[in-house]
């Protein structure tokens, strides 16, 4: 059965940021899009760049090192929507932002 786990407090990331966080073993790319928060693996799928060090622009996340664009509400690859970076859901519970494993 999944279950959330606390992985950052709401504090820690402003609108329009991301941020790289552990759990559960796996690295995840954590981003605030307006207030909302989405989490994506931090794996970019084209050379295995790391998300979360990426620009977040709205609601696209762009790899540092390749420039390859994702869409953090859906996963999709902004020009092959067919592409899917793997996205977990994102809960607010006393201010702390969990994530479903």
């Amino acid at each position: 059965m999944a279950e959330f786990i606390t992985i950052a407090n709401q504090d820690e990331l402003k609108p329009g940021e991301c941020k790289v966080v552990e759990a559960d073993g796996m690295t995840i790319a954590l981003y605030n899009v307006e207030g909302t928060f989405y989490a994506t693996d931090n794996t970019c799928l084209h050379q295995d760049g790391p998300l979360g060090d990426g620009d977040l622009d709205g609601k696209i996340i762009t790899c540092p090192w390749h420039f390859w664009q994702f869409d953090v509400t859906t996963g999709e690859n902004i020009v092959d929507p067919n592409t899917k970076v793997k996205c977990f859901q994102v809960q607010v519970a006393r201010q702390e932002i969990q994530l479903k494993i």
